[in-house]
Order: C-alpha cells, then sequence, then structure tokens
C-alpha cells in the first residue's frame, strides 16, 4: 500500500502489522529499472497498555523513511528508497519474536525498535539468529547491550549513564540549594526497566549524601495508587524517584498531587510519563517535578523544525518520536556508507559510525559493544506548563526550582 498523506498525526500510524512503502510519496512512476527498496522492520506496540508510546515511535520512524526517500533515498545504493514494515509488538514479548520471524521471511535488512526493553531484548535475540542488525530506539536495560550479540546497537544511552548523570544533576541541586534532601523514597514499575534503575538508584543515593529508605513495586497496569500514597506519606521521604511507563507515572503523579504530599522534589529517572502530553494534561499536578530523560536539543534548529512539523500535524513531540526518527537516520547513514544490505557490510557500517545524531545533545558517537559512548540524558523540569532543560549546562534553557514550594 502506498500513502499519499502529507499531514502527519499519531492517528495516522495506528494500522496493524502491514508492508508499507513509504517511498512512493506522491512521485510519478519512472519507467526502467530502479533499484530494490530497502525493508526496514518497525517493531512497536501500537497496541496494549503503552500503545500511545509505540504510535509515538511508529510516527518518528515513518516521518523519517518519508524525509529519506524524498531526499533522493540511499544514494550509495543508487537510490533505493526505504520501505517501513510495520510491526505491532502489543507489548508482548512473544508477539515481538513473531514479528521478528515474519519480517525475515519479506526480506527486512534490519530492524528498530521496541519501545520496551523485555521485548527489545527478546527480539534483538531472534533478530541475531540471522545476524540482521537491530537497532533500539527505546528501551532503557543495559542488559539489551551485554549480552555479546554483535547485531545489536543502541544511540541512545541506558539506565546505567542516566542514573550517573541523574544523581550527580540531584546531588548538584540538593547542594545549591543547601542540602534539603536527606532521604529518598523509590516507586518503580516492577520488571526490567523499572527494577533495574530503582536498583541502581538506591544503590547510588548515598553518594550525595541521600539515604534510600524504600524501594516500592508495581505492577503494570496498576489503576490505583492510593496505598503507596499512604506509604510514602507515613515514611515522609524528602524526594520521590519515579521510574515507571506513561499511565502508572502519571497516575502516581495525580494521586501524590491530590493528597498534598509535601517533598522537596519529584525527581525521576526515565519517567516514562515525563513528556508534553503530561505536562500540557496535567499542568498542576507536574509544576515543578524534574526527570532525567531523552530529549532533544532544544538549541537544535533541526530538531525545532520537526517539533514543528509533528505538532503542526496534531500530535506532541515525545522523545519516542525523535528517538525513533534519529535511528531512521542513522540506519540511512550507515546503508549509505555500506553501499549494500549485505548484513556483514551493514553490521561493520554501523558499529564504526560516527553518526552525528543532530537532534539529540550528544557528544560524539563512538560505538563499544553496541552501545554508542556519546549518548548523555538531559536533566528537565515542568515549569508554567511547558517542559524546560535544566541541564547540562551547554543545552539547558532555564534555570531550576528546587525545593518545590510547598503545598498551603
Amino acid at each position: 500500500m502506498k500513502s499519499s498523506t502529507r499531514t502527519f498525526s499519531r492517528r495516522s500510524f495506528v494500522a496493524g502489522t502491514t508492508a508499507v512503502a513509504a517511498s512512493g510519496l506522491g512521485f510519478p512512476a519512472i519507467l526502467g529499472a530502479q533499484p530494490a527498496s530497502v525493508k526496514v522492520g518497525l517493531i512497536h506496540p501500537v497496541t496494549g497498555f503503552v500503545a500511545y508510546n509505540g504510535q509515538q515511535s511508529r510516527l518518528g520512524a515513518t516521518m523519517a523513511v518519508e524525509d529519506v526517500n524524498k531526499a533522493g533515498g540511499i544514494k550509495g545504493m543508487g537510490g533505493a528508497r526505504l520501505e517501513a514494515l510495520l510491526g505491532d509488538s502489543q507489548s508482548k514479548v512473544e508477539v515481538g519474536v513473531s514479528e521478528v520471524e515474519k519480517m525475515n521471511e519479506q526480506g527486512v535488512a534490519a530492524y528498530i525498535g521496541c519501545f520496551q526493553s523485555p521485548v527489545g531484548i527478546a527480539a534483538s535475540q531472534a533478530a541475531s539468529k540471522y545476524n540482521t542488525p537491530f537497532l533500539i530506539d527505546v528501551g532503557a536495560s543495559d542488559l539489551i547491550v551485554n549480552r555479546g550479540l554483535k547485531n545489536v546497537f543502541r544511540l541512545k544511552p541506558g539506565f546505567g549513564v542516566c542514573v550517573d548523570q541523574g544523581i550527580a544533576s540531584l546531588g548538584a541541586l540538593n547542594k545549591a540549594a543547601g542540602g534539603p534532601a536527606k532521604t529518598a523514597a523509590i516507586v518503580h514499575e516492577s520488571g526490567e526497566f523499572g527494577t533495574g534503575t530503582a536498583k541502581l538508584l538506591a544503590s547510588k543515593l548515598p553518594s550525595i549524601g541521600i539515604a534510600p529508605k524504600e524501594l516500592i513495586a508495581h505492577d503494570n497496569p496498576t489503576r490505583n495508587f492510593d496505598n503507596i500514597a499512604l506509604r510514602i506519606r507515613s515514611m515522609a521521604p524528602d524526594i520521590i524517584m519515579m521510574s515507571n511507563y506513561g499511565n502508572e507515572y502519571m497516575l502516581l503523579a495525580r494521586t501524590l498531587f491530590q493528597q498534598k504530599i509535601n517533598v522537596a522534589g519529584f525527581f525521576s529517572i526515565l519517567g516514562g510519563g515525563f513528556n508534553y502530553k503530561f505536562v500540557k494534561e496535567m499542568p498542576d499536578v507536574s509544576q515543578y517535578m524534574m526527570d532525567v530523560n531523552h530529549w532533544y536539543n532544544p538549541r537544535s534548529d533541526k530538531a525545532n523544525a520537526l517539533k514543528k512539523r509533528v505538532e503542526a500535524g496534531g500530535a506532541l513531540f515525545t522523545f519516542e518520536v525523535y528517538l525513533s526518527y534519529t535511528n531512521v537516520m542513522f540506519l540511512a547513514d550507515a546503508l549509505e556508507r555500506a553501499g549494500s544490505t549485505d548484513k556483514e557490510k551493514l553490521t561493520a557500517a554501523l558499529a564504526g559510525s560516527a553518526f552525528k545524531a543532530e537532534l539529540m545533545p550528544y557528544g560524539p558517537t563512538k560505538f563499544v559493544n553496541g552501545q554508542n559512548q556519546g549518548g548523555r540524558p538531559a536533566v528537565m523540569q515542568s515549569l508554567k506548563g511547558d517542559i524546560e532543560v535544566i541541564a547540562p549546562e551547554d543545552v539547558s534553557s532555564a534555570k531550576a526550582v528546587f525545593p518545590r514550594p510547598k503545598f498551603g
């Protein structure tokens, strides 16, 4: 099916698992031999409990596919166009693996996915049987790149780097404010992502003079946080740290706000719900909350131009959009240098890449065991219905407010 749509909206990309040739958007057919398209498998949870996040990832990836094709395709392969194969993991590990198998039969050259770490771990393992490159666009677990798989590449930082930089930033904030925070409660989802992040946080908080009082796990999905809010109130921590997916993140934040729990700050690491959707829908709840996460460079002209395009289509510029967009561009750059979809050549081109992630606040790209050493998160704060970058300083857009004002 060829699309002629030029206005981008999240709803435009929620179709089920379909082979979509995103290469012929509005262009007349050209007679004569054409280079074969390069099939790229996009596997995201566009249905299920994190469907919004998956739809946003699909939006960013398909926008990038169109941009590559509009610019002439992969010139190093005679102008070959990218063809997106769309897969829905449904937030299930076994479905993500089945999508890998299905796309392999269709001749996929590389995969991009999968938002959730458990699905990404299993899907990339399945792809390794065929030596097919797998680019992790969103997936924080460091287990993803610690298995010795040569086909797996992650441009963004994992939760180890995010925790280290988050802890350093929290320590600096606390010190500058005179040290009001001495204890913390950590609330996390019970899967690989949340549990791994929480354990790292608990081990590193003492290095900045903050004692972790308790690690509180919750299931996915969770529909009520009243009991957890009562536990937090009774322990009276100075900081509440959250590491969970979007719906639970927002529900927990709303519950704590409604119960007027006073703390010096809400400081999340990879808070899945800290995004424009949260800030726009719940400006009072989100006010002064801070998060260490994937974010675009607010000083990048290209990032701001893409933000305008996404918003013009009625969608929000969440991290899933620009991370998936960037990974398609990363793959396109590697294809240009490899000049082929040969798996060994493409894998080598990815491993040796110095791709410049212009939308992101990253340093120089350098891969070690599949992990980009230049990836770094940003520290953001919700202020007056918007999200501002408060660190690193070289990409900041505002000064932090810490400690947060108390409820009256």
